[in-house]
């Protein structure tokens, strides 16, 4: 008699699913992990920018400090200097109202002492970066004149500083007072029509 033999193996009896379905898990493991590198690196990007930015205000903020302490430095002594302006024309003064040649020697000896007090004022000035405008003969410019009066010439161009009233100071590169000066306009009849700004 033959035995039937039925085969029970596993195997034969495992059934069949799909291939996707053991994988699926490991794919979403993966997209979360990419997800998170991505928002990581995104992060990683704008706390960079950030840090960027921040750095370079700092840096403007050192050097905009740096710049108003060395104006604080240079223009500190504005008002002091302002001051002895008034000074140094009254020195002045002194000396152009004086015939040096009419005077007695001890009235010269006088004269001499007031014109070395203001020749070494002057070099004082200087020192301390003041330089003295004293614009005869030159252009006018309303950022350094201030126009005291105009005379009509055909001699000479329109805005030309034929007078000196008052002279004017500079505090290296900035204003201290403007130079009181007489400047020249267009003779009436001719034939140049130039307006000069004369606004302080």
């Amino acid at each position: 008699m033959t035995e039937t033999t039925q085969d029970n193996s596993p195997e034969t009896n495992q059934p069949q699913g799909d291939e996707n379905t053991v994988s699926s898990p490991a794919a979403s493991a993966e997209d979360t992990i990419k997800a998170a590198s991505d928002a990581a690196a995104e992060e990683i990007a704008a706390l960079k920018d950030r840090l960027l930015r921040t750095m370079a205000e700092m840096e403007n903020l050192r050097k905009r400090a740096d710049r108003d302490r060395q104006d604080a430095s240079k223009y500190a002594v504005s008002s002091f200097a302002r001051d002895l302006l008034n000074v140094s024309d009254n020195l002045r003064r002194a000396l152009d109202s004086t015939n040096a040649e009419e005077l007695t020697d001890a009235a010269k000896s006088l004269y001499d002492g007031i014109d070395m007090t203001e020749r070494e004022l002057i070099r004082t000035f200087e020192k301390a970066g003041i330089r003295k405008i004293e614009p005869l003969g030159e252009k006018y410019d309303h950022n350094l004149h201030e126009a005291m009066f105009e005379v009509p010439s055909a001699d000479q161009p329109a805005g030309t500083i034929i007078q000196v009233v008052q002279a004017g100071y500079v505090l290296h590169d900035r204003l201290l007072r403007a130079a009181r000066v007489g400047i020249t306009k267009a003779a009436e009849g001719s034939s140049a029509d130039q307006k000069i700004d004369t606004r302080v």
